[in-house]
């Protein structure tokens, strides 16, 4: 009787676990060694907003670059380069050095605030 009993307790935990929206564990996130929350906030001061429209910025509604919601759906960044950590962030630290064509400014970030907005893109989804 009582491995009956424990087997229904676990099952129990295991259909309580399911009523949790399906998370068992923490909201996926790409590791790009950034803080997303940071990053917002050098994605608002840098001026990004100016050229691309990004949901959770400020008067985010630039045309001249693309949209960058849903980025972390992207296979491709500028049509370049695969949509990976490591290649966003060399985009974000300096756009000519990757495309010398590109509109794309280098707009003087360093390292921690390249991987910071990298970090806040990948939310985007």
């Amino acid at each position: 009787m009582k491995p009956l009993l424990l087997l229904a307790a676990a099952l129990s935990c295991l259909l309580l676990a399911a009523c949790a929206g399906g998370r068992l564990t923490a909201p996926y996130r790409v590791a790009t060694g950034g803080n997303a929350g940071d990053g917002r906030k050098v994605i608002q001061s840098s001026g990004c907003g100016a050229c691309h429209t990004i949901p959770g910025i400020h008067a985010a509604n630039g045309e001249l670059g693309p949209p960058l919601n849903s980025f972390s759906r992207r296979t491709m960044i500028a049509g370049e380069l695969p949509n990976t950590p490591d290649n966003l962030v060399r985009w974000i630290e300096n756009p000519p050095s990757v495309e010398s064509g590109t509109a794309m400014p280098n707009l003087g970030l360093d390292d921690q605030q390249a991987r910071d907005s990298a970090a806040y893109l990948y939310t985007l989804r």
